[in-house]
């Protein structure tokens, strides 16, 4: 039994947008992603995939792209990253899903020993884009995050681990802190995945091995792993 995870696949079936206008390591991505996948995941192991996995704007369009996801081998927990447009609601998006698939919101998942909570997150103060109404959302998302925190609380019985997904990243390489950490140590997270960032924003040195208050964050934007999943457990 394993746990995996990679994010921001941004597949691009039937959205007519071509990732590899972001760089050469792009052509092809997703065959990067499925052939380690196919390789390394096992019917009983767990990928997280905390967020952006498609561009498509409507449910239609993303059809083909999630079904691509679904069919992969383990079992997959999605949530939903900034740029899923596609993601109306809970019910529509389970209504396309398969094949030991399911979706995080406002609640928590068991597997095994582990509880997986998470929202998606937002900008914070310090962004240069920052708004009134961009504070309203990130409120709102660590509001989210304490939910689901608090559910896998009460669904906790036998000192199950928990293990959190974000799409936006909670914490910085400087260890400079989102208000999601304030809200993370409250409780007895061990891990934290997240993607979000992508080329000049990443660097190896910066994210590799961040760990703070007892909780390990690792970032897993798959052009930062390289187009192959994480082990995290």
């Amino acid at each position: 039994m394993s746990i995996f995870a990679i994010s921001d696949l941004h597949l691009t079936q039937d959205a007519g947008k071509k990732m590899d206008i972001f760089g050469t390591q792009w052509i092809d991505h997703f065959a990067k992603i499925a052939a380690d996948w196919n390789k390394v995941v096992d019917a009983q192991d767990l990928v997280l995939v905390p967020g952006d996995l498609s561009w498509a704007m409507n449910i239609e369009e993303a059809k083909p792209d999630i079904a691509q996801i679904c069919g992969l081998p383990g079992k997959k927990l999605l949530l939903r990253g900034n740029h899923d447009y596609w993601w109306s609601s809970l019910t529509k998006v389970q209504q396309i899903i398969f094949h030991d698939t399911y979706l995080l919101q406002n609640d928590c998942f068991l597997y095994q020993n582990y509880l997986i909570c998470g929202s998606r997150g937002w900008i914070c103060p310090w962004d240069k884009n920052f708004t009134e109404a961009d504070e309203k959302v990130m409120n709102r998302e660590c509001i989210r995050l304490k939910l689901s925190l608090d559910r896998a609380m009460e669904r906790r019985k036998n000192d199950e681990q928990l293990i959190v997904m974000m799409h936006f990243p909670p914490i910085y390489p400087n260890l400079r802190e989102t208000p999601y950490v304030s809200v993370l140590r409250q409780y007895p997270v061990s891990q934290v995945v997240f993607g979000h960032l992508h080329g000049s924003q990443i660097s190896k040195a910066d994210f590799d091995n961040i760990k703070k208050d007892g909780i390990e964050y690792h970032l897993v934007s798959c052009d930062y792993l390289d187009f192959q999943l994480k082990k995290i457990i």
